[in-house]
C-alpha cells in the first residue's frame, strides 16, 4: 500500500506517534507500521552522550587559558525536551527534520562553559593551572543547579577536565619562571647542603674540642684526686709521726721521772752508805790499823792475800834492801791468771 511504512527503534530511543495531531502511541524501542501521510513521529535518543569540548576562558589576573575536557549527559525527561526542541523525523526518510538534535550537545557545552567560567574567573593563572581536579569537582557539583539543563530534562552523568593550558607566550614565561625557581631551589639546595656540611664539620670540631676539654677535666680531676690522696697520706703520716712523737714524749717524760726517781733513790742509798761508813769510821777511830787489816783480810782468797802482800811490799819498798821471788811462786800466780 502506498504510504504505508514500518519503523523499528532501539531500546535507547523514545518515540512519539501522532496521527492527525493526536498522540496515538509512545514508548521506548517501539516497532510498528504507520501511514506516512497522516503520521508525525518524534524520535528522542535517551542514551548517554559523550561530548568533548575545548574553549577559552580568562583567569582573575586576565590571562587567557584553554580548557579541554569532556561531558557525558542523557535525556531523562523526554516530555520537557520535546516541548522545547524539535525532534520530529520525516515520515518517509525517518530522519530528523530540524537541526535541534545537533544543537543539543552545544547547548550542554554552553551551560558547562558558563559554570566553568565562574570557577576559573575567581582564580589567578598559577592557581588555575594547579587546581584542575578542584575546578572539575566544583563545576560537576554546580551543574545540577543549572536552570536551563533542568528545563530541558537533561542529567549530567560525568564531567572531566583533561587539560588547562595558557597561551604559548604565557606558557613560555611560566616555563622560564618555573625554570628560574627550579634553579633557585637547586642553588638553595646546594647552599643548604654546603651549610649542612659546614654545620656538621663545626659540630664535629665542637665535639672534638668538648672531648679534649672533657679529657683535660678528667685529667685534672685525676690529678686533684691523686693530690688529695697524697695529701691524705701525708696527713696520716703526720698524724702517725705526731702520735709517735707524743708517745716518745710520754716515754721520755716517764724516763725523766724514772731517772729523777733513780737519782733520789741513789742519793738515798749513797746517803745510807755514807751514814753507815761514817758510823763505821767512827767506830774504827780508836782501832789499830793492823787490826783493821786483819779484819779485812779475813775471808779473802789466797790470791787476794798475795796481792795485798805485794801491795804492802810496794808501800815499804824504801825499807827493803833486796827481795827474792822464787820462780815457783810466779809460775803458780801465772797459772791462776789463766
Amino acid at each position: 500500500m502506498l504510504g504505508l511504512k514500518y519503523i523499528k527503534n532501539s531500546p535507547t530511543t523514545y518515540l512519539f506517534k501522532y496521527q492527525n495531531g493526536s498522540l496515538k502511541n509512545k514508548g521506548v524501542g517501539l516497532s510498528f507500521f504507520y501511514y506516512a501521510p497522516i503520521t508525525t513521529l518524534v524520535s528522542i535518543s535517551i542514551g548517554s552522550e559523550d561530548v568533548p569540548f575545548i574553549f577559552e576562558e580568562t583567569s582573575s589576573d586576565f590571562q587567557t587559558i584553554t580548557i579541554q575536557g569532556q561531558v557525558s549527559y542523557k535525556i531523562t525527561d523526554v516530555h520537557k525536551i520535546a516541548k522545547l526542541m524539535d525532534f520530529a523525523i520525516d515520515s518517509n526518510t525517518q530522519k530528523h527534520i530540524s537541526h535541534d538534535p545537533q544543537k543539543l550537545p552545544q547547548k550542554v557545552i554552553n551551560q558547562v562553559q558558563v559554570i566553568t567560567n565562574k570557577a576559573v574567573a575567581k582564580l589567578p593563572l598559577a592557581d588555575v593551572l594547579i587546581s584542575v581536579e578542584e575546578i572539575a569537582k566544583e563545576v560537576y557539583q554546580a551543574i545540577p543547579n543549572s536552570a536551563e539543563l533542568n528545563s530541558l530534562g537533561i542529567e549530567i552523568l560525568s564531567f572531566s577536565l583533561l587539560a588547562i593550558r595558557p597561551n604559548p607566550e604565557t606558557s613560555r614565561a611560566l616555563e622560564a619562571e618555573a625554570r628560574e625557581n627550579l634553579l633557585k631551589k637547586a642553588d638553595e639546595a646546594i647552599y643548604s647542603r654546603r651549610n649542612a656540611s659546614v654545620e656538621q664539620e663545626r659540630a664535629i670540631k665542637e665535639n672534638e674540642l668538648n672531648t679534649e676539654i672533657a679529657v683535660e677535666n678528667k685529667k685534672r680531676e685525676i690529678q686533684e684526686a691523686q693530690m688529695e690522696a697524697k695529701k691524705a697520706i701525708q696527713a696520716q703520716k703526720h698524724k702517725l709521726k705526731e702520735s709517735k712523737m707524743n708517745s716518745k714524749i710520754i716515754i721520755e717524760e716517764k724516763n725523766s721521772k724514772l731517772v729523777d726517781l733513780a737519782m733520789v733513790n741513789a742519793k738515798k742509798e749513797s746517803d745510807a752508805k755514807a751514814y753507815a761508813l761514817e758510823v763505821l769510821m767512827k767506830s774504827l777511830e780508836n782501832v789499830d790499823t793492823k787490826t783493821i787489816q786483819a779484819i779485812t783480810s779475813s775471808g779473802m782468797s789466797p790470791d787476794q792475800l798475795i796481792a795485798q802482800s805485794f801491795q804492802d811490799l810496794a808501800n815499804s819498798s824504801q825499807k827493803i834492801g833486796q827481795l827474792n821471788i822464787t820462780p815457783d811462786l810466779l809460775k803458780e800466780l801465772l797459772n791462776k791468771d789463766k
